[in-house]
């Protein structure tokens, strides 16, 4: 099975600690971020990776060739930033003729069991897509789901003012082969904003309690490592 893994953003809410660090890279309980995720994705099989580049990439790259054991890993490097749609449409032949794969936001540090994930995708029939949907107390500040009975997204929108849940995408998604059809043919591109609302009704939530935390600010960077220490998060 096959992963892209979005890494290439800049992290400039982080201020200070992304200057001379990749947001991807940061350390977590004493790792890069990147190793949870390459952890994480081979544990549920996949085996082939694609990731993108752009802040630092050259420290990203001596962070792959220094990996040695797991995942084979390639890069696509973004001079200009293509968004999170516009990296998956360039990378579309890396995936083209799997069944389904993974699409995960490397900026987020996350426990969920990816295979329960891959399964519960298989479960609804292989759409063309199922995103981890997890409880917020801040659902202004993300992409919210309406979920009916069944786990099927009947509403999206992303940051909303009056938001319809409090559950909120994750970042971590399955993606099937029909997502192609909805990816926008211009970039920058987002998945948020120009692909998710489209799928209302053709794709799934797949929800879950785990722990999910977006590495967005140096707020919820230490509260990720406060996990490692022991303290309230």
């Amino acid at each position: 099975m096959k992963a892209i893994v979005l890494a290439a953003g800049v992290g400039s809410r982080l201020g200070a600690l992304t200057e001379t660090t990749p947001k991807c890279l940061l350390p977590v309980g004493g790792r890069p971020l990147l190793d949870y995720w390459f952890d994480a994705l081979a544990g549920a099989g996949v085996n082939h990776a694609l990731i993108n580049l752009h802040h630092h990439a050259d420290q990203v790259r001596a962070y792959l060739q220094a990996r040695t054991q797991g995942i084979r890993v390639e890069t696509l490097f973004e001079p200009d930033l293509l968004g999170s749609a516009g990296t998956v449409r360039r990378a579309w032949d890396f995936v083209s003729g799997d069944e389904d794969f993974f699409i995960v936001y490397a900026d987020n540090f996350s426990t969920v069991d990816l295979d329960r994930l891959h399964a519960f995708h298989r479960s609804k029939g292989n759409p063309c897509l199922t995103l981890v949907a997890y409880p917020t107390d801040e659902p202004h500040r993300c992409g919210i789901v309406e979920l009916d009975d069944d786990g099927r997204v009947v509403s999206f929108e992303e940051k909303p003012a009056h938001p319809k849940s409090n559950f909120a995408n994750s970042g971590i998604h399955v993606a099937g082969a029909g997502l192609y059809d909805y990816l926008p043919d211009h970039a920058p591109a987002d998945l948020g904003f120009h692909v998710l609302p489209r799928l209302v009704g053709k794709m799934y939530g797949y929800v879950t309690d785990e722990y999910v935390q977006d590495i967005g600010t140096p707020e919820t960077y230490n509260r990720v490592q406060r996990l490692f220490e022991g303290g309230p998060h």
